[in-house]
């Protein structure tokens, strides 16, 4: 009876020992429900300036690409297609297609918090919504609707005028 109790003890230390290294897994890897990989966010807090400049460069090789709505490659995108092209490149990480349901995606923060890969929404007038992503130093990227694949100031009167909202995905 001792050494089954002795077995027993044991065998439930090495069930919770088991069970706190997976949750502790679980905890650092992610459910899979976050759109992000650990891989990502621990890039972007130790280097930030490297995502700006990882972007910056993406952003120049895409520049001029015509804007074509449902597109999805350097012969015609929209704005969503083209951010979730570069976040499925860049960062392995896979947003939904559409912009409204990539303005759920993420943590909000607000204006003031933006950083460099930051998905920025806008109102504009005569449409539903725009996202680009912010780059640093107040430019973000986008595909227009007029001039395709190009680089904004966010605070331009425009944009400024029409800033939705700003998710943190990485």
């Amino acid at each position: 009876m001792q050494h089954f109790q002795t077995v027993r003890n044991h065998n439930s230390v090495s069930v919770i020992a088991a069970l706190t290294f997976f949750c502790i897994v679980f905890e650092l890897t992610g459910c899979g429900a976050t759109p992000h990989t650990p891989i990502a966010i621990h890039a972007y807090r130790t280097k930030p300036n490297n995502i700006e400049q990882l972007l910056r460069s993406e952003a120049n090789q895409w520049k001029g690409t015509p804007h074509r709505l449902g597109g999805n490659s350097r012969r015609g995108i929209d704005c969503s297609g083209f951010v979730s092209q570069l976040y499925k490149n860049l960062f392995n990480i896979r947003l939904p297609r559409s912009t409204r349901d990539q303005a759920r995606v993420g943590i909000p923060i607000s204006r003031i918090q933006i950083r460099a890969g930051d998905l920025v929404f806008f109102l504009p007038p005569k449409k539903r919504r725009h996202v680009g992503i912010y780059l640093g130093r107040g430019d973000f990227v986008h595909a227009s609707s007029t001039k395709g694949v190009m680089i904004s100031n966010i605070n331009n009167p425009y944009w400024r005028k029409c800033y939705w909202k700003a998710r943190r995905v990485l």
